[in-house]
C-alpha cells in the first residue's frame, strides 16, 4: 500500500472527519474508496477508480481503474479530451530514430505532414488515411517489374506531377557521361577515358502535391581534331536533386598533353597528366567552387585515372563507385565501375568510366555504361564515360532519372 502525505481525513459520507496536522504522512484506506478533489500532487500507485479533479501531478500507476478527467489529460505534446486526440509531432528522422517501436505506435510526421502508423512489418511507417489516396504521373510508368511499387523512369526530360497525397519516395539521378578524348597519333595512344556521371539516390526524400521538373544530362561529345579533350557530361535534376555531368578525358600530341576534365567523375589524363578530380566530400575547395550545382559534402564519384608517358598511354575516367585505372605501358588505363541501383526492380550499373587508350592493350569502360578504347562511345540513359581512341573520342552516355515509391 502506498504512502500520501495529507491534511485532512474525509469519512464515508462526504462530512469532515480527522482534521491532521498539515505534513503529516499517512495512508489512505477506505472498504468503498475516497469522493472529492486532491489538491496538489499524489506520488504511488493508486487502486480503483479517480472520480473527481486532480490539481496538481499524479506520480505513479492506475492499476485496474478509471481515470475520468473534465477537461484533458496530458503527456507530453499528446492530448487527450473529451473530442479529440492530439498524438504529437515529430518528423521523418525522429520517427526513425525511435528504438523498439512498439506496434501500433501514431505520430504526426512533420516532414510529409501526414499521420502514421506503425504497422511492425515489411511496410514499417504506414500513412493513415493518405497511402491509398496519393496519385503521381509522370515518365515511363511501371507497377509490374518491381512488386509492390510503381517506378517513374525519365530518359527525357519531363514532370513528375503529384496530384494528391504526400509520400516519401526513392529516387535515383544519373547525369551524362564524360566524352573520351582524342589524339594526333595513328594509333590513338594516349587519350584518356571519359568520366561517368554524378550518381545520388536515396530511399527517403518526402514530396506533396505539385510538379517536380525532371531534366536528363545529355552525354559530353567526344574530343575532336588535334588532341582533342572530351567535354563534359551535362547535369541531371530531379527537382531540388542535382547529379553534376562527367569530366572529359585528356587529349595528347607531341606538344600538347591535357589532364582529365574535372567532374562528378574526373575524366582520365594523357602523358603522364592527372586524371580530374571527382566530386565527392574531399574535393578541393576551388575545384568545387566551379560547379555551382554540386551540393557539397555529398559523394558523386571518383577520380579519374593518371596517363603515362612516355610510352603514351591514357587513363581511365573515373566511376561512381571507383575510380579510374591509371595507364600503364603497353596497358589503357580501365574505367572506374559504377554503382548497382535496384530502383527500378533489376539491378543495373550506372555511371561508369570510360577506357583510356593504349598501343598495345586498350583499356575496358567501367561497369555502368563506360565505354572501352578506342573511341567507343557509352551506352545511352547510363551515364557512362567515353572510351579514349584515334579519330573523335567516344561519346559519354545520357544519363536517366528514376522515382519509385510503394503502392500500399
Amino acid at each position: 500500500m502506498s504512502e500520501f502525505r495529507i491534511d485532512k481525513l474525509i469519512s464515508a459520507n462526504g462530512q469532515s472527519g480527522v482534521e491532521l496536522p498539515k505534513g503529516v504522512v499517512g495512508v489512505l484506506t477506505a472498504s468503498s474508496g475516497f469522493s472529492g478533489n486532491v489538491t496538489g500532487n499524489v506520488t504511488g500507485d493508486v487502486t480503483g477508480n479517480v472520480t473527481g479533479d486532480v490539481t496538481g501531478n499524479v506520480t505513479g500507476d492506475v492499476n485496474a481503474g478509471v481515470v475520468t478527467a473534465t477537461s484533458s489529460v496530458v503527456v507530453g505534446d499528446s492530448v487527450i479530451t473529451s473530442t479529440s486526440i492530439g498524438i504529437g509531432t515529430t518528423t521523418t528522422a525522429g520517427r526513425n530514430a525511435g528504438v523498439g517501436t512498439a506496434v501500433g505506435t501514431m505520430i504526426y510526421n512533420a516532414s510529409v505532414n501526414v499521420a502514421q502508423i506503425y504497422t511492425g512489418n515489411a511496410d514499417g511507417w504506414v500513412d493513415i488515411g493518405n497511402n491509398v489516396q496519393f496519385t503521381a504521373t509522370g515518365g515511363t510508368e511501371d507497377t509490374i517489374t518491381r512488386s509492390g511499387y510503381k517506378v517513374h523512369t525519365f530518359t527525357s526530360p519531363g514532370t513528375f506531377t503529384v496530384s494528391n497525397g504526400n509520400k516519401d519516395v526513392e529516387y535515383l539521378v544519373v547525369a551524362g557521361g564524360g566524352g573520351g578524348a582524342k589524339t594526333n597519333y595513328p594509333d590513338g595512344r594516349g587519350a584518356g577515358g571519359g568520366g561517368g556521371g554524378g550518381y545520388r539516390s536515396s530511399t527517403t526524400f518526402p514530396v506533396t502535391p505539385g510538379d517536380y521538373t525532371v531534366t536528363i544530362g545529355g552525354g559530353g561529345g567526344g574530343g575532336g581534331p588535334g588532341p582533342g579533350q572530351g567535354g563534359n557530361g551535362n547535369d541531371s535534376v530531379f527537382g531540388t536533386i542535382t547529379s553534376v555531368g562527367g569530366g572529359g578525358g585528356g587529349g595528347h600530341a607531341p606538344n600538347s598533353n591535357q589532364a582529365g576534365n574535372p567532374g562528378a567523375s574526373g575524366g582520365g589524363g594523357s602523358n603522364g597528366q592527372p586524371g580530374g578530380l571527382g566530386l565527392n566530400p574531399s574535393t578541393p575547395a576551388p575545384v568545387i567552387a566551379s560547379f555551382p550545382t554540386y551540393t557539397p559534402g555529398t559523394e558523386q564519384g571518383n577520380n579519374g585515372g593518371a596517363g603515362s608517358g612516355p610510352p603514351f598511354r591514357g587513363g581511365g575516367g573515373g566511376g561512381a563507385g571507383a575510380a579510374g585505372g591509371p595507364s600503364n605501358h603497353p596497358l589503357g588505363g580501365i574505367g572506374g565501375d559504377g554503382n548497382p541501383s535496384s530502383i527500378s526492380g533489376i539491378s543495373t550499373h550506372y555511371a561508369g568510366g570510360g577506357g583510356g587508350r593504349g598501343a598495345d592493350i586498350n583499356g575496358p569502360g567501367g561497369l555502368g555504361g563506360g565505354a572501352p578504347s578506342p573511341g567507343n562511345s557509352a551506352t545511352a540513359n547510363t551515364g557512362g564515360g567515353g572510351g579514349g581512341g584515334h579519330g573523335p573520342g567516344g561519346e559519354g552516355g545520357s544519363g536517366i532519372v528514376i522515382i519509385a515509391y510503394p503502392t500500399s
